[in-house]
């Protein structure tokens, strides 16, 4: 079996499972907490492929990334509120308003390196919280921000449970392609450079504070895509959903997948919000099962459950054909 058919056989496979699978035992379930919660599962899926983007590849360890999150939900909870827009509009508008005050922040802060970056990013992070949880005229405070209408995209009701749910698989899978596009490009490869020594990738003409600034970009576009999507789901949006533990929640889901590896920051994804609720009749000892499951990831599998070597190579074999050679036969990048 060739590496192309065995690549298009895992795709097909993936998408089965995510639209044909997934929701035939919801379906089957029949309990609108089971879709509620595979939604979720899907948007931290894209959150933590966004932070993949920004920590695992470009090595810029990110403490605030639930606030970019959280700007867009309250982005496309004001659109659809105020201005009555569907999602067809607020998905855009959310993701351009995250990228904006990603972008805002980050230009103070590239000159930094190391934890002292980190601790900027929490620092940040934590001023956006502190300002949805007190603009009350905007973001109405703790009382949050309630959405009437539902689900709506092209004129469409999507607020049942099956429509809901398929907006949002296909709205992340098309992120999470884009994401590994760029990720496996040579965009991809500059951000690597930029990870394993930046001094050495400015010496070499690469201009790291841009691209810095471009990652974070891109990150908090997605990230507010992903709130914007909480925003519509879930139907109400308040500050605790935007705190500093669910930057922490969504790192570990990239250390656990893998750094570098977007496969493995979906299966983290997927791992830490699915865990948990299947562990939920053992009440609060899940909580020590769960952290059970962080140690021994940790200690036994300490580069992921797919690291970025393994996540590369695949990548790379299974698009020999866009992956260029030069004139003595060496691999330099895709087209």
């Amino acid at each position: 079996m060739s590496d192309r058919f065995r690549a298009r056989l895992i795709a097909i496979g993936f998408l089965a499972l995510v639209f044909v699978a997934a929701p035939a035992a919801l379906t089957a379930f029949g309990k609108s907490y089971y879709w509620q919660v595979a939604d979720l599962a899907l948007i931290f899926a894209l959150l933590a492929g966004s932070m993949h983007l920004v920590t695992g590849v470009a090595g810029l360890l990110q403490l605030g990334h639930a606030a970019f999150y959280g700007v867009g939900a309250y982005a496309a909870a004001l659109l659809a509120t105020k201005a009555g827009l569907s999602l067809a509009f607020t998905l855009p508008l959310a993701g351009l308003s995250a990228a904006t005050i990603a972008v805002l922040v980050a230009l103070p802060t590239m000159r930094l390196v190391s934890i002292y970056f980190a601790v900027a990013t929490l620092a940040i992070g934590q001023m956006l919280y502190l300002i949805m949880l007190n603009w009350v005229e905007v973001t109405k405070g703790p009382n949050g921000i309630m959405l009437f209408s539902g689900m709506k995209f092209a004129g469409l009701d999507l607020s049942r449970p099956l429509p809901t749910y398929l907006v949002v698989a296909a709205t992340v899978c098309v992120s999470l392609f884009v994401l590994h596009r760029l990720s496996h490009s040579y965009y991809g490869n500059a951000l690597r450079a930029l990870r394993e020594d930046d001094q050495c990738a400015d010496a070499m003409g690469v201009d790291t504070v841009r691209l810095k600034i471009e990652a974070f970009g891109v990150s908090g576009f997605f990230a507010g895509v992903a709130g914007a999507l909480w925003a519509h789901t879930a139907g109400f949006i308040s500050p605790p959903d935007f705190s500093f533990q669910t930057s922490i929640l969504i790192l570990a889901m990239v250390v656990v997948g893998g750094l570098g590896s977007l496969p493995g920051a979906v299966l983290g994804a997927f791992i830490l919000i699915l865990l948990p609720e299947a562990l939920r009749p053992f009440g609060d000892f899940r909580n020590i099962a769960v952290g059970v499951v962080l140690f021994a990831s940790i200690l036994f599998v300490p580069k992921g459950l797919i690291g970025e070597v393994s996540a590369l190579d695949f990548a790379r074999r299974q698009l020999a054909g866009a992956w260029r050679r030069d004139g003595a036969g060496a691999e330099i990048g895709w087209r």
